[in-house]
């Protein structure tokens, strides 16, 4: 990045001008066509310089509310930040090294869950822990059962 480059101007407005570039209707089929992309590289891919991860984050949890799909957004920033941490997939031994994967890959998980769902988060993130799914398990997309088990839509 070039040092605050991405936050001259419009970005919103720029953001969703490289999707509509891209052939994409909104930002979220954008990032549904590239559902393990961490944010970073979904940033990237709109605009190397002038884009960063978190107008990326911003601009999708905008769309979420707008749609009433706040509780996806959330599986699907689970999503990319456990393919980014874990990318192996659920361990089959928690040692310190994979403790740390893990406990990485939850933290900034609720650190980029809106206040909202906090709660829910950290119940989803307790579950995992203390019933932890197959070794390798990894989703591939916010639609992941596992993920939807734990964290059913609420949205009406």
């Amino acid at each position: 990045m070039s040092g605050g480059q991405e936050w001259r101007g419009n970005w919103a407005v720029r953001l969703f001008e490289r999707v509509r570039e891209r052939g994409y209707d909104s930002l979220t089929a954008f990032a549904d066509a590239r559902p393990t992309a961490s944010l970073a590289t979904l940033a990237k891919e709109l605009g190397e310089d002038d884009v960063a991860g978190v107008q990326v984050l911003r601009g999708l949890l905008a769309e979420a509310e707008r749609s009433k799909q706040v509780t996806r957004f959330v599986r699907d920033v689970f999503v990319r930040l456990w393919s980014q941490s874990v990318p192996d997939g659920w361990p089959a031994v928690l040692d310190d090294a994979n403790r740390f994967k893990v406990a990485k890959a939850l933290g900034s998980w609720f650190a980029d869950t809106p206040e909202t769902h906090r709660d829910r988060a950290d119940k989803a993130s307790d579950a995992l822990l203390a019933t932890p799914p197959q070794p390798g398990w990894r989703p591939l997309g916010p639609d992941d059962e596992l993920l939807r088990t734990l964290l059913p839509d609420e949205e009406a």
